[in-house]
């Protein structure tokens, strides 16, 4: 019928509102923070410079950027009352739940979460930024039975993750490698959990309800739980030598294969190049090359066959996972980086706000009268 609605399942194709804080252009294999294209920041700045970036729209100059890590630094300890959730968590639980529920308590414990000024939302926001990292750190460390480490004021944010974690900030190049990797999740458009964000604050929610939703929207597999799938794949073939065959047995009885795809770019992730230059660098420095030789032949088996791509969780798995971390910590460490493009969102948002509320088209029967239960059949 001409006066059918067209229906965009999963919102396809769909420009909802307008941003200034990012933009991918999928026909160049593109994307930009604000006009800077990201692998030129991921090589050239620090993710707290690009923090900065997402929430004023420019890069920091040199006092800029020191007041915000002072800022930044001296809101990473925990309450004793949220040190304590975190601490009474069931241990097999996934961090992302920790995460979700962790940000929610903190909502609690903001005196007046309804103020949604600006100026009040970005300061929630460097204090999300700075205590992520430790509430990651406190759960990581609870479930292996290790005590609790205190944030140090004198780290960077990437260098301080390792800190509460492992109680050690590993060499240099590691660190940087980690930094690049939150520098590429930072932002990416309208993305399923940026978007979830902005649909709850539309209706004047506060800004820990974004987070806390976007934090549950991030875990779903084919969103950021894909890296952890990326690295179980990786550790289920086991060998550079079975990797070929286990790629085209899988595509034989038509299996999901993580880390490959997206719904926006087609021909490669733009930011696949930079996060495999630092994987490389991972393998090399610890001499773990079967990972990378393992994403190589998928990577080309997949191209060769169905002309599919891979995405940045391909690369970020086999990463963290030489960096010793635990695979059940690579999408909240995802979380480290997006919590600062969902703010950015969220802020943006309120700025204009309009609530999100789209239309469905009806399937199910025509109207009809209730029938009495001892009437029917």
């Amino acid at each position: 019928m001409a006066d059918e609605p067209i229906i965009h399942r999963g919102l396809d194709g769909v420009v909802v509102d307008t941003t200034r804080i990012s933009k991918v252009m999928p026909e160049i294999n593109a994307l930009v923070y604000s006009g800077y294209p990201v692998q030129d920041l991921a090589e050239h700045c620090k993710f707290e410079e690009v923090a900065w970036l997402l929430w004023h729209g420019e890069l920091p100059n040199a006092e800029q950027l020191a007041a915000f890590e002072v800022e930044e630094r001296g809101q990473r300890e925990l309450s004793a009352d949220l040190l304590a959730v975190i601490h009474k968590a069931p241990r097999r639980g996934h961090p992302m739940d920790l995460l979700r529920t962790a940000v929610s308590f903190l909502g609690m414990e903001d005196p007046a979460p309804e103020q949604e000024d600006a100026l009040k939302n970005l300061q929630r926001s460097i204090g999300l930024l700075a205590k992520i990292p430790t509430m990651l750190g406190a759960f990581y460390r609870a479930r292996k039975g290790q005590d609790f480490i205190a944030p140090r004021k004198d780290l960077s944010i990437s260098e301080n993750f390792f800190h509460v974690c492992f109680g050690r900030v590993p060499a240099p190049e590691v660190v940087r490698a980690f930094d690049v990797s939150l520098v590429l999740y930072a932002e990416h458009g309208f993305n399923a959990s940026t978007f979830t964000g902005r649909v709850v604050v539309s209706t004047l929610s506060d800004l820990y309800s974004g987070v806390t939703a976007a934090i549950g929207s991030l875990k779903g597999p084919l969103h950021g739980g894909a890296n952890e799938a990326v690295m179980r794949m990786l550790l289920e073939i086991g060998d550079p030598a079975r990797a070929r065959a286990w790629m085209l047995a899988a595509l034989a009885e038509k299996r999901k294969i993580m880390g490959f795809g997206h719904r926006v770019y087609k021909k490669g992730d733009s930011r696949c190049p930079t996060m495999r230059k630092y994987a490389v660098q991972m393998a090399d420095l610890t001499g773990q090359t079967k990972w990378m030789e393992m994403c190589d032949i998928l990577n080309d088996t997949m191209i060769q066959q169905k002309g599919i791509y891979p995405n940045l969780d391909f690369y970020s798995g086999p990463a963290y996972h030489m960096m010793g971390i635990d695979i059940d910590m690579f999408t909240p460490i995802f979380v480290m980086a997006r919590v600062t493009g969902w703010t950015a969102h969220i802020i943006e948002q309120l700025g204009a706000n309009r609530l999100i509320r789209p239309l469905s088209q009806y399937t199910g029967p025509g109207e009809r009268k209730v029938v009495p239960l001892i009437q029917r059949a």
